[in-house]
């Protein structure tokens, strides 16, 4: 099943510039007091610099909270149809006024 992300409060890290990304935060945001950021293998650290570039610039008047990191690994079959497994996370943050 396809998730289409547009319509939700997860943000999905990947290879789009790194502002795209925080400022995809702070819309979701302006809209929810809870999101989650997902990413996979190498840019699992790109989320956490995207949510603590996103802290240190727009965080005057909250605080924000890391309420649940999910770890956990999917399978799938590359081009060379080996089995590949690759780390995912999720970050679940909620954003509450001071």
């Amino acid at each position: 099943m396809e998730i289409d992300y547009k319509d939700t409060n997860i943000i999905m890290i990947g290879i789009k510039p790194f502002m795209n990304y925080v400022t995809a935060v702070k819309m979701q945001f302006d809209k929810n007091d809870e999101i989650f950021v997902v990413a996979r293998g190498k840019f699992i650290s790109k989320a956490f610099d995207v949510i603590e570039v996103y802290k240190r610039n727009f965080m005057k008047d909250s605080i924000l909270e890391y309420a649940e990191i999910k770890v956990d690994s999917q399978s799938f079959v590359n081009q060379d149809n080996k089995e590949i497994y690759v780390s995912t996370i999720e970050i679940k943050l909620i954003q509450k006024k001071k």
